[in-house]
């Protein structure tokens, strides 16, 4: 289709010289379960594999990721979490347990990448580890030796385990996972239930590493001033408040013995179970359901976020959508369980809206984790042996990077309507924040496939100098990138321009474009 142009300008107010809050680098976070070819093939390919690796992790995913700047990793799952003990993934690899992965496909888990392969790829591409602790089979003395495992000091049994498999320094555990969908794969466990259950686990899964926990303290916490492990309860799948209102009331009333640092959410884009659209040969229709489908996440953010409000008027406890993005159907061809599925333009514009909604609940939503980084679901990577292909999400990511721990900035517009049939969504989305590069970033959408928007945007409190930027878009809303054809979604430099101290600037049909203005 043409692009058709759009007759009245669409006018953006930015109050640049004002402030708001932190756009937590944490929201831009990852999620890697084994699950598929999500961590083999896709990560681990092994020290004898011929593609290039550095101890059995892939160098040019590593490459990739460390380009994005990751901030966290959530490992091992997912369901899978919840079903992973981890003595299987420890000590040489020959004599691991080989399992089988009930949660997804019945495929044999070999256990080559476990405990100390994970945090060697954390390392490799400079992020941290958000640890998921299996609460649906396990059991609290399993989670509390794995983190003594991961974070005692090497003169324990547990830290000079650890010490013998070759990695004597304590582990990093920046946050810990409580549970995963405890109200469902994970235990299917009622609301005081899992209540009940969590304050065991946040009792005892202590972080053993005192450099990293500064003076410990009888709950296992640490002073002011250091830098403590966040232990991330589970909370709400849909829009039931049950799990919110239990494990937000339980909170308020902690003692000293325990307490949690975090409540999870998790909303796919997916319109019904199971997921009915395709990933790749789809139209229109398609693209604006998927579009409105997503404007959910909105709703549950409020809804939930309200009822945090209630216990939590300070918000102290941050909102975690640990699991986001778009869930479709599976690849023609590929295995049942592994959730492979493409990735277009269509999909980074949902990850814009996605990120632009989380960005707006900076107060409170402080931590997320797209599904998933690599081969599985909305994948900031796809490989095939040694093939490795970067999707449109990638690149949405890499342009969204200035926005990490950058100051949200006010912003208004009249966003307009995109209206396909009965399927009627704001045309316009966008964000302003003051970077930490003392640059003033804009993150622009047009979310209609088939009509420019012109933007005229009013800079209050400063005057703008210079103006450049990038934006991602492409042909048509199915348009992906292939291992014959890797470039077909990649950002282009785009014109814009400074007029009377004021921002001008086209953005095509279905689009994200983020500019970097200079005062």
């Amino acid at each position: 289709m043409a692009a058709v142009a759009q007759s009245a300008p669409v006018t953006i107010t930015i109050t640049a010289d004002s402030t708001g809050p932190k756009i937590s680098r944490d929201i831009f976070g990852q999620f890697a379960e084994n699950l598929g070819n999500g961590i083999y093939g896709g990560v681990w390919v092994g020290e004898a594999s011929p593609i290039p690796n550095v101890r059995g992790i892939r160098s040019d995913v590593v490459q990739a990721l460390r380009e994005l700047k990751v901030p966290s990793v959530r490992w091992p799952g997912g369901c899978f979490a919840d079903e992973y003990h981890w003595r299987d993934g420890v000590g040489p690899r020959d004599k691991r347990a080989v399992t089988v992965n009930g949660s997804w496909g019945n495929a044999l888990e070999k256990n080559d990448f476990g405990t100390d392969e994970f945090f060697d790829f954390i390392d490799q591409i400079g992020s941290e580890a958000y640890i998921s602790v299996n609460m649906g089979s396990g059991s609290v003395k399993e989670a509390a030796d794995w983190l003594g495992y991961m974070t005692a000091d090497p003169k324990t049994t547990a830290g000079a385990e650890r010490a013998a498999n070759g990695h004597p320094k304590p582990y990093r555990v920046k946050f810990l996972g409580i549970g995963n969908e405890s109200w469902s794969c994970g235990g299917a466990y009622s609301p005081d239930y899992y209540v009940d259950e969590m304050k065991r686990y946040a009792r005892f899964t202590r972080n053993l590493n005192l450099e990293q926990q500064g003076t410990d303290n009888p709950a296992g916490g640490s002073v002011a001033g250091s830098d403590p492990m966040q232990r991330i309860a589970v909370g709400p799948g849909g829009m039931d408040t049950a799990y919110t209102d239990a494990v937000m009331k339980a909170w308020k009333s902690h003692d000293w013995s325990w307490s949690i640092e975090g409540l999870s959410m998790h909303n796919y884009t997916w319109i019904s179970w199971p997921p009915p659209f395709s990933s790749i040969d789809f139209g229109e229709r398609e693209y604006a359901m998927l579009i409105k489908d997503t404007l959910k996440m909105e709703d549950m953010i409020r809804v939930h976020a309200a009822v945090m409000d209630k216990y939590d008027p300070d918000k102290k406890v941050p909102l975690v959508i640990d699991e986001w993005g778009v869930w479709l159907a599976k690849l023609p061809g590929s295995k049942d369980g592994f959730l492979h599925q493409q990735n277009s333009i269509r999909d980074a514009i949902i990850a814009s809206i996605n990120l632009n909604m989380f960005t707006r609940h900076a107060d409170r939503v402080r931590m997320t984790a797209i599904a998933q980084m690599v081969n599985v679901l909305q994948a900031m990577i796809l490989t095939d042996g040694p093939k490795m292909v970067l999707t449109p999400t990638y690149h949405l990511f890499k342009m969204y990077v200035p926005f990490q721990n950058a100051t949200r900035l006010p912003i208004s517009f009249d966003a307009g309507t995109y209206m396909f049939g009965d399927v009627s969504v704001p045309r316009i989305d966008a964000i302003a924040a003051r970077g930490n590069d003392g640059k003033l970033w804009i993150a622009l959408t047009n979310v209609d496939p088939g009509k420019t928007a012109d933007i005229d945007v009013e800079l209050k409190g400063v005057r703008a100098k210079q103006v450049s930027g990038n934006v991602l878009t492409a042909a048509r809303v199915d348009a992906i990138n292939s291992y014959e054809e890797p470039d077909t979604v990649k950002p282009q430099p785009i014109s814009a321009k400074v007029v009377g101290g004021r921002l001008k600037v086209t953005l095509p049909p279905k689009s994200v474009t983020v500019l970097s203005v200079s005062e």
